[in-house]
Order: structure tokens, then sequence, then C-alpha cells
């Protein structure tokens, strides 16, 4: 899938990317825009080539084939320290016998900026990230999430306009990351400048991104807002990494103008229709676990066989099982006293018809 949009906006261009190690394609032809001021998230599974896109972007990877243009500028062949970008890394790789101010400010004496420079720009940025008043510190007196304001500190005050964040919350625990999701998105906000973030929680990309691309075996698989990717993926991987979706095999048997019939093992059931699928193609749909709702035997809808319930707090997850072993999840709210139905019950799945994605691939 390509991403060719370019005009002057455009903080990052690759195209055609590659990068091969040996037989293996960590990236295989990757095309991809970035426009300035956004905030941008790689998302996908482990492996699937999503820090080696960002590295090269960033100039730590060289790649096989294919270009990268930073602002209209072709970079493809400038090291790190020559493009206008800065690096959050997973870990923290902070100097541990440097105090904060020296940490954040390191850049700033590699590039021989004067002591009263240096200390401006150093307490102007703490305050920013919010870490005023900690300067004399030493990296092991600070919390987990005072570590990486540090580092994204020391990245913000060199002044570059793309910063490149590789799994920069992977190390907090649960809540601490929910809060730095955030931080780091007021932060953007307040900076403006790109902010190209790699991670594998879908959580965590819709918290923050403008736009998320999802990045798999090494290809750009699909784009677009937290919103689209979730509710309306075009893509079956899509589907299958993020939310939690009920993914069901099967062909479109009849199409007319407004939508189509979509054959199970189970029945048949009405279907958006898309106009690049006819009649007679396999296909598998998709649907949100939190549309699906469980009738009784012989309601509309396709029928299957109740499993059980999984208490999660404020959402309660039934399982339902269809005649060829798919399972149906439907996700509700926790009501309080209700009675899960026993296993083994005849029941029926059903969904409003345009709650359908129907995919191809």
């Amino acid at each position: 899938m390509k991403d060719t949009m370019t005009d002057s906006r455009n903080a990052v261009e690759v195209r055609g990317l590659a990068k091969h190690y040996g037989p293996v394609r960590a990236l295989d032809g990757v095309d991809l825009t970035i426009r300035s001021g956004e905030y941008f998230v790689l998302l996908g599974p482990s492996g699937g080539g999503k820090t080696t896109l960002l590295r090269t972007i960033g100039g730590f990877h060289r790649p096989t084939s294919g270009s990268v243009l930073l602002h209209g500028q072709d970079v493809s062949d400038q090291p790190p320290e020559a493009r206008p970008t800065g690096m959050v890394f997973q870990q923290y790789a902070l100097f541990p016998h440097m105090t904060v101010e020296k940490n954040v400010g390191y850049g700033l004496v590699l590039a021989k900026c004067s002591k009263a420079e240096i200390r401006d720009k150093v307490a102007a940025m703490l305050d920013q990230v919010g870490l005023t008043g900690l300067g004399g510190r030493k990296p092991h007196e600070l919390s987990g999430g005072q570590q990486q304001r540090v580092q994204l500190a020391r990245a913000l005050v060199l002044n570059r306009d793309i910063l490149l964040l590789d799994e920069p919350l992977a190390a907090l625990d649960a809540q601490l990351r929910k809060d730095m999701c955030l931080e780091l998105k007021h932060l953007q906000q307040t900076v403006g400048i790109t902010f190209i973030h790699v991670t594998h929680n879908q959580e965590e990309a819709m918290t923050v991104a403008d736009r998320i691309a999802l990045i798999a075996d090494g290809k750009l698989v699909e784009h677009g807002t937290a919103r689209q990717v979730y509710e309306t993926p075009k893509r079956r991987f899509t589907a299958s990494f993020v939310g939690e979706n009920n993914l069901i095999d099967g062909a479109i048997v009849e199409t007319n103008p407004y939508s189509a019939t979509f054959e199970t093992s189970s029945g048949r059931i009405a279907v958006p229709r898309r106009q690049d699928v006819n009649a007679g193609a396999k296909a598998t749909i998709s649907v949100r676990s939190e549309l699906v709702e469980i009738g009784p035997n012989g309601s509309p809808g396709l029928p299957a066989t109740y499993v059980e319930s999984v208490y999660l707090g404020l959402i309660t997850s039934h399982r339902t099982r269809l005649a060829d072993g798919t399972e149906v999840v439907s996700r509700v709210v926790s009501s309080t006293g209700a009675q899960p139905l026993e296993p083994g019950t005849p029941v029926t799945v059903s969904w409003p018809e345009q709650a359908a994605c129907v995919h191809i691939d």
C-alpha cells in the first residue's frame, strides 16, 4: 500500500524504502509521508520493521534501496548528526555520573554553545518537561517517568524539528505509561514539531496519534487516523491487530448497489457493499466485539452456541461459537447481578449491517 502525497508541508517522505539483512527483508518497498507538526505513530507487532523504519529515517541504518527525504531534501546518505532529527531511545541511556542539567545540556556542549546559552536553554527545557528544581539530581535519584522526561528534554533542547521515539514508554508500568502518553501528546502540541513514535501498544498509539501506520512483515499495511483504523479497517491484518474484532470467513454470494450477501457455514447475512468485491469472491468480515449482540435461539442473526462469560470489571466478555468452530465474542458493560447464560445454550449473534467490514486480502 502506498502513501505518496507530496507537498511543502511534508516533514518526511519515504520512497520505495528497503532494508535487507541477507535474505531477511526488514523493510520491503515502503512508501510513506508524514506532515510537518504531525504526531505520527508506527504501530505493529515485534519484528515487523517499525523500529528499522524509524532508525532508517534517523540515519542509524542505511537503506538497501529507496530514499528518505526530510523537508524535501534527500538525506539517504547522511549520518544522524547531519539530519534535523532527535532520538529518544527505549532505554533511557542517561549518563549516570552526570546531573540532570548536564545530561540535558550534553548535546549543546558538543555543539560548542556558550555556558550562558546552555544554562538558559537547559532551564527552559526542564521547565517545559516538568523537571524544574530537579536539575542537580543524578539519574538514579529520579523515577522512571522523570528519567524519561530527562531523555525527552535532552533531545528537544537541540531544537531539531523531527523527534524520533523508539518505544519510549516500554520501560514504564501500566499507569505511568497512560499518564506519560497524555504528557507526550500535550508536549508535542506545545513544541509544535513532528513526532514519530514506534510502539506495539495500540492503546498508546490511539492516545497520542494524529495518524497511525500499521507496519508488519516489513510492509506498510494501512494508515489513517486512530478512528479510521479502529472503526473501518481496510485490511484483515489491521482488524486482527487493532481492537477486539471478530473475524469470520466466508464468501460474497450476491451483490446489489447498496449491500451484499455474505455466506458462512452458519448461514447468510447482509454486509456493506464494496465496489471492488463481486459475487463469488472469498472474503472475511470483521466486526468489533462491542457491537455484537447475543439473542435467543431463532432470532435474526447467525446461529451459535454460548460458551462462557469472562468478567473483566467494567466489561464482561461473552464467548459464543459458530457451527464451524469460529468464536464470536460480545463485550458489554458489566451489569450488577446479571446472570450469564448456561454453556451450551443455543443463541444467535447479530450486529448492525454497517458494523461489518469486508476484507478480501
